[in-house]
């Protein structure tokens, strides 16, 4: 595997490196929650369908709470915005912990911020987005993110490893599975405290200038949107596609058709996707330099096919070891459009619109995914269908692709041109 110079990560500043720490302390706390969220559930009593519509009402949720503080952090502070987010990550832990109650759990998974899928959710990943473009140059501005996704997905690795292994080692302490996956989750809130005091740290710096921004505020631009609100829709469009398709296999499922197919313990379960994590991540960070030779926009689409196909073949494995390593074997070239999709989309709207364009196709992504889970859960209930939501899946993510290679192939980033675009940082 080809890894991309590490210069630029000895170039960042103070905040860029709490940027980085805060993004491996999230999703540590992501994937811890991610292996034992559905086992917790069922513990509860909630039946598949409920399951599946408590995580879409989460996925909504965490939507609006995106929408609402992306489009706001680039004229009331980032900073702020971020330990808003880290504020409702706690309430929400702290709510699914004291209660059993189908009804408080809604609310606070509507409410708050939590991950079902190991993955980013809520504000936090738009507004990083935006504050690390502005700290690096044009050039390094893919390899940055390249790193940025490693640490995460090796975060979210970690994370999964250790909630699948604590849970088994409570339970063979005596602890109720119930109790056992609970303990993960109070981790989950405590985690959010952490978050709420690296974001304190942050400097101005992180802030766009203010005589970058609008001077029309209002409906017009309640989005934070301007100059590139046409680009940003007609991404959000595509992203919203990717999502929903992303949205029937998410960790949590996942997790849970390998123990409903296999009979696989929460340990094991743990180990999985350990792997699986740390293969995601080293395929971002081969991104930088495959985008590099062939361009972004190549890289989402090229890398991403393949990585579906191989999804649709996991349910196809006739035993465990089989559908292991397809899956391993997607997820090694899984994600090297997610740091290409990022970098994209900062480097084609003003600096002053990134925290927006983030949350804007940020916001797009989880809409498209909070639609899809109560579709699962009811698939997951049916022992006929509990493969076909990696169908869909793999499926309608191939079309995204190549509707997103139509529509975007001759736009390029200013990195990959002659000359700097107007809009380019």
């Amino acid at each position: 595997m080809i890894l991309p110079a590490s210069h630029g990560l000895r170039t960042l500043t103070h905040d860029g490196r709490l940027l980085f720490g805060t993004r491996i302390a999230r999703l540590f706390a992501y994937g811890s929650l991610s292996v034992v969220l559905v086992l917790y559930l069922a513990q509860l009593g909630l039946s598949e369908p409920l399951i599946g519509l408590l995580l879409t009402l989460t996925l909504i949720g965490d939507t609006a709470i995106s929408l609402l503080l992306t489009s706001t952090a680039d004229r009331f502070g980032r900073r702020r915005m971020l330990i808003i987010g880290a504020g409702l990550m706690v309430f929400a832990g702290v709510v699914f912990v004291i209660t059993k109650e189908f009804t408080l759990l809604l609310f606070a998974a509507t409410i708050g911020v939590i991950s079902p899928s190991g993955y980013e959710v809520g504000p936090f990943l738009p507004i990083e987005q935006a504050a690390l473009a502005q700290i690096v140059a044009d050039k390094k501005r893919t390899q940055v993110f390249s790193w940025y996704n490693l640490v995460g997905s090796f975060a979210t690795a970690l994370g999964a490893l250790a909630g699948g292994v604590l849970a088994q080692a409570l339970q063979k302490k005596g602890m109720t599975p119930s109790a056992s996956y609970r303990m993960i989750v109070l981790g989950y809130a405590a985690m959010g405290l952490v978050l709420a005091l690296l974001f304190w740290q942050l400097s101005r710096g992180i802030e766009p200038s203010l005589d970058r921004l609008p001077k029309k505020e209002g409906l017009k631009n309640w989005s934070g949107l301007h100059r590139s609100r046409v680009l940003v829709l007609k991404l959000s469009v595509l992203f919203s596609l990717d999502a929903f398709a992303g949205g029937f296999i998410v960790q949590s499922f996942v997790v849970y058709w390998f123990h409903r197919r296999f009979g696989v313990e929460p340990a094991m379960l743990g180990s999985i996707f350990f792997g699986a994590n740390i293969l995601a991540g080293l395929s971002a960070l081969s991104a930088a330099r495959i985008a590099a030779a062939i361009g972004l926009v190549n890289t989402m689409v090229f890398t991403h096919i393949p990585s579906n196909i191989l999804l649709m073949l996991v349910p196809l494995m006739p035993n465990l070891t089989l559908a292991i390593i397809v899956l391993l074997l997607r997820f090694s070239i899984s994600q090297m459009d997610v740091p290409t999709r990022q970098s994209y989309t900062m480097a084609i709207v003003t600096p002053d619109e990134r925290s927006a364009a983030a949350g804007v196709t940020g916001v797009a992504r989880t809409t498209g995914a909070a639609l899809s889970p109560i579709l699962t859960g009811m698939l997951l209930g049916n022992q006929t269908l509990l493969s076909v939501p990696f169908f869909l899946a793999g499926g309608l993510k191939i079309i995204y692709d190549l509707l997103l290679y139509q529509s975007f192939r001759t736009l390029r980033p200013p990195e990959e041109t002659k000359t700097t675009l107007s809009t380019g940082a």
